[in-house]
């Protein structure tokens, strides 16, 4: 399968972060793309630099105010103290509730705060770089499967499917999968679903998506009451407005099996069946794996080909986009197994 790769993702390498009140080391970290691009090339699959200027497709996903943020938000932060250069930055204090939103404020804490989600998504000076060259490979790889090819993979980080129109979180900055729906529809797909499989829910894409009927969603994942991000991923979460209908989430508890899993996704298959898209992003979280060291499932990596089989029978021209998946020398063969099984469909 072709995918896409780039180098740059390597300069959003920070240190550690802060998971569930605990300062430890990263669990998103450059390794992780880098075994998935030496089990690919190892089994015969095509590696080719994002071609295309993802630039056009950003402000139809998110807004402008938090992509001129990110955009600067290094030299934000060198500007308030050069001695931060050093220094990787986190959110002390969140708009919730009561609080203003719309005002930035003048201190850069704050302002990363009005744009976070969570105190666990670190930014680095690489940090800009690696999520907009990831942001072009899922544009490219739209734009690939847009002109005839069956299916493309976008085999990049940091990933996307946490970051909402306005914030990051989750270790995602740019939500590649809304990035790469929107190029699609852009390319003249009247409808695209998008299936989330990481064992976190895609709270991100769902929020960009809920009041509208040209992109599914539809996410199986660990249930929010204990699973991060928490406060999203319920079951009775359907759409709103125009978007009433079109939003699916299949939550189950820690321990799920594969065949409990694979029965989820028999539901969301059908329900991408009956929505007849035209097209198919699959946000490939790989943190299902029972050895993940942050999630609670149970596949393993033969199940994984088997994931990759299921896709290619629903007969959708694919983008695949890499997600989680912290089991970091598993994740290699784990996501060229979803390819394999794909491609032998």
């Amino acid at each position: 399968m072709i995918t896409f790769f780039s180098t740059l993702h390597e300069r959003h390498a920070p240190e550690f972060e802060f998971f569930r009140g605990a300062r430890v080391p990263c669990f998103e970290v450059p390794a992780r793309a880098a075994f998935v691009r030496d089990e690919l090339v190892a089994r015969g699959h095509e590696l080719r630099t994002p071609a295309h200027d993802s630039a056009p497709l950003l402000p139809r996903v998110h807004a402008r105010r938090y992509l001129d943020f990110l955009e600067t938000a290094w030299s934000q932060w060198l500007e308030a103290d050069s001695a931060n250069a050093a220094v990787q930055p986190f959110p002390s204090v969140w708009p919730v509730r009561s609080l203003r939103s719309d005002v930035e404020p003048a201190d850069f804490t704050a302002r990363l705060g009005l744009y976070s989600m969570d105190n666990g998504t670190p930014l680095v000076a690489g940090t800009w770089a690696a999520a907009k060259a990831a942001a072009d490979a899922a544009a490219s790889a739209a734009a690939l499967v847009g002109s005839g090819t069956r299916s493309a993979f976008c085999a990049t980080r940091p990933p996307g499917h946490h970051a909402g129109a306005d914030f990051m979180g989750g270790y995602c900055f740019l939500n590649n999968a809304a990035i790469a729906a929107e190029a699609l529809r852009a390319g003249g797909c009247g409808r695209v679903a998008i299936l989330d499989v990481d064992y976190h829910h895609g709270n991100g894409t769902q929020s960009v998506f809920y009041r509208r009927s040209d992109v599914l969603f539809a996410s199986i994942h660990g249930d929010p009451r204990t699973e991060y991000p928490f406060y999203l991923g319920h079951a009775d979460e359907t759409g709103e407005g125009p978007g009433a209908g079109f939003n699916l989430n299949l939550p189950l508890p820690p321990g799920t099996t594969a065949d409990e899993w694979f029965s989820a996704l028999e539901v969301a298959r059908d329900r991408i069946l009956e929505f007849a898209a035209d097209a198919l992003v699959v946000s490939l979280g790989l943190d299902t794996y029972a050895d993940d060291p942050i999630s609670k499932f149970a596949l393993h990596a033969t199940d994984f080909r088997r994931l990759g089989t299921r896709l290619a029978r629903l007969g959708l021209p694919t983008v695949l986009v890499l997600e989680g998946g912290y089991a970091t020398k598993e994740l290699g063969v784990n996501a060229a197994n979803v390819l394999d099984g794909f491609e032998g469909a």
